[in-house]
């Protein structure tokens, strides 16, 4: 087991990206975007923030590029 507990988050971006990367940059990240705004829940969307908020560290650059039009959900209350 990876001791990133985002890891998996991570790779399913990733793939995602990989897909789109055959299209033009813009083309590409908004796909990205779309993707993850209608088919990621708040709770993955907050996960895939806290990853990026840290530096984006293992992901793909046209995720993060797609990061500017991903909606950012609510905080959690606990």
């Amino acid at each position: 087991m990876s001791a990133d507990p985002h890891a998996k988050l991570i790779y399913m971006a990733n793939q995602i990206s990989k897909f789109f990367e055959t299209k033009p940059e813009a083309e590409g990240a908004a796909g990205i975007a779309a993707h993850i705004n209608d088919f990621w829940e708040p709770r993955m969307r907050r996960h895939f923030f806290e990853v990026v908020d840290a530096g984006g560290t293992g992901l793909r650059p046209l995720v993060l590029l797609a990061a500017k039009s991903i909606r950012r959900p609510q905080p959690e209350h606990a």
